[in-house]
């Protein structure tokens, strides 16, 4: 891997948080960004971040990890499982970027492709990218979806995956935007939807990138 290694927290329909972010990293085709999942709910435009994200693929390479607000989402449209808990966690907001009025063809495509390119997770020499969490004693591809996608660092935060790998996750927000690191394991869900930040980190280099939700960027 010759460009840089850059992770981004969840974004949550914060298209203007993701968009300045993208323009202030500059990707080239020699970078890998690796987003943490959930892209939809909460936020005001997820139609939009999914837009964006679709777009810039065409940049770098994007590898886009599936969150646990996807996974409810994909429920309600691949399995027809009943909307009620996607609804109650941030669903009727994506919705509404779609323009919803009783109609799930309002999502395109293009965007059915980009859920279909989701992983689980991403591992390179030196670390290991998840949405959630992880079971220290398992490799990755023996890792549970739960642990993947839902338990929060506040339930259990792990000791050092036994690859020996730094753990790079999301998930488990942090009220006052502030990036957790136990030198093992940092965790960058800032809170960008609830009035906090949308942060990138250069894995390698320690740089960091953050910006409200307003894409107002911050000082670093």
């Amino acid at each position: 891997m010759t460009g840089r290694l850059i992770a981004i927290g969840d974004i949550h329909g914060c298209r203007a948080a993701l968009g300045a972010i993208w323009t202030a990293i500059a990707p080239t085709g020699d970078d890998t960004i690796v987003t943490l999942g959930d892209y939809v709910d909460r936020g005001p435009d997820s139609k939009g971040v999914i837009d964006d994200l679709i777009g810039y693929s065409k940049q770098c390479k994007l590898v886009a990890i599936q969150g646990n607000h996807e996974e409810m989402m994909l429920n309600v449209l691949r399995e027809k499982l009943p909307p009620h808990r996607w609804l109650q966690f941030g669903g009727v907001d994506t919705l509404d970027s779609y323009g919803f009025i009783g109609d799930l063809k309002v999502i395109p495509e293009s965007h059915h492709e980009f859920f279909k390119s989701m992983v689980n997770y991403y591992e390179t020499d030196q670390h290991i990218f998840i949405h959630a969490n992880y079971d220290p004693a398992l490799p990755l591809d023996k890792q549970g979806i739960f642990h993947l996608r839902w338990l929060k660092l506040t339930e259990s935060t792990p000791g050092p995956h036994m690859s020996g790998k730094r753990a790079i996750v999301g998930h488990t927000h942090d009220r006052g935007g502030q990036i957790f690191d136990v030198g093992h394991l940092i965790c960058i869900d800032t809170f960008c939807y609830g009035g906090g930040w949308l942060t990138a980190l250069d894995v390698n280099s320690g740089k960091i990138w953050q910006a409200n939700q307003q894409g107002k960027l911050r000082a670093s």
